[in-house]
């Protein structure tokens, strides 16, 4: 079994397109060190010095890293992880 890694579309193209691919490790930063061995570029879309970038956020089963140890967070077989770009915008006030 390993972990399953959904891939949002912006960064799909460092994945030939996969949705999910399946990855390895035992904390979030193990895995995404596979990730970019398996898929050349992609760590720098999801880590800035040393961190996760501010405005991606990674889910482990559902929970935030950021609440649960950040790159560190354990990950484990069987794991889902979800990456997700914050998406921000706004409206136009008529006001």
């Amino acid at each position: 079994m390993a972990i399953e890694v959904r891939i949002p579309t912006i960064l799909r193209p460092y994945t030939g397109g996969e949705r999910a691919v399946e990855g390895k490790g035992s904390t979030v930063t193990e895995l995404i060190d596979q990730l970019e061995a398996d898929h050349a570029g992609i760590k720098e879309r999801l880590v800035e010095n040393g961190e996760a970038r501010r405005f991606v956020n990674i889910y482990v089963n559902d929970e935030d890293i950021r609440f649960t140890g950040n790159l560190g967070t354990p990950v484990a077989d069987g794991d889902t992880v979800v990456i997700l770009p914050a998406v921000a915008g706004g409206a136009v006030s008529f006001i």
